[in-house]
């Protein structure tokens, strides 16, 4: 079961989040000035000030703090007291429960609804919805079988056992979402007009950020990001084509020399040297 909480930062009461805090801190000065942020009006375009009776400013640097304390006590706890052999996964407003049986995620999804009514907080209907692990054990059928949470998508894929024998797991990818985000960030950079950098400046340029993709996103089914290393190789083929002379009106030719030099000097970009190992 995959789980959004609707205006979950307008909705904290700061009642029961005050509980919270107390239960970490007996500071008298951390409270009071906690109690006065979260008291403080809101400004309109008018000019008028808004009296806050509830709710967190978005953008504030201590609202995901206080947000994530407050979920803490309404959801991770709770879940662990009365459903303890229940795994599950939250991110700020979002998260995943894993359960057994659609009986099971069905019953599990009403308490929720319930307890989150309790604290002033609602699921979002259309984004609270119930998915079936599907694979080599499980072959019901049911409508939804993929989700995406945290960049990636779960959905039934293909896998090797350790006999190298195939059959349908269910895991973990990057997702379309995230791939075309990073296409965009790519074509952001402009390779191809930065002709006056040396191959060994780009390098250092964005090195670091082609490492943490392939961290982050990388973890799990690395081939799904073969299109986002190619889109890449496409734009070092560009910034040849724009460089060196000898290339113009070859763009074949450089192509083959970007790759030549991926395999020569694999430790100049992250993504060549998963293609040397």
């Amino acid at each position: 079961m995959e789980f959004d909480i609707r205006g979950c930062y307008d909705n904290i009461s700061h009642e029961l989040l005050e509980k919270a805090l107390q239960k970490h801190t007996q500071c008298k000065w951390i409270l009071l000035y906690i109690k006065r942020w979260l008291k403080a009006p809101i400004c309109d375009v008018d000019r008028n000030l808004i009296a806050r009776d509830k709710g967190l400013a978005q953008g504030g640097v201590i609202s995901p703090l206080l947000m994530n304390l407050f979920l803490h006590y309404v959801f991770d706890k709770w879940l662990e007291k009365h459903f303890p052999d229940l795994p599950f996964c939250r991110y700020a407003d979002d998260g995943l429960v894993h359960c057994v049986s659609v009986k099971q995620a069905e019953y599990v999804c009403d308490k929720l609804k319930e307890r989150f009514a309790e604290c002033g907080l609602e699921l979002h209907p259309n984004k609270t919805k119930l998915f079936y692990c599907q694979d080599i054990n499980r072959k019901q059928k049911y409508s939804n079988i993929k989700f995406d949470f945290l960049g990636y998508t779960f959905r039934p894929r293909s896998s090797k056992d350790k006999y190298n024998r195939r059959y349908v797991n269910f895991l973990p990818a990057v997702s379309r979402a995230a791939l075309k985000a990073i296409r965009q960030t790519i074509r952001g950079w402009k390779i191809q007009l930065k002709s006056d950098k040396s191959l060994e400046d780009l390098s250092r340029m964005f090195s670091p950020v082609i490492q943490g993709w392939l961290n982050y996103y990388g973890r799990f089914y690395k081939s799904a990001l073969d299109v986002v290393w190619n889109h890449l190789d496409r734009y070092l083929t560009r910034w040849v084509l724009h460089k060196y002379k000898r290339f113009r009106q070859h763009k074949t030719r450089a192509r083959h020399w970007v790759k030549k030099l991926s395999q020569a000097k694999p430790w100049l970009f992250p993504h060549w040297k998963l293609r040397s190992v």
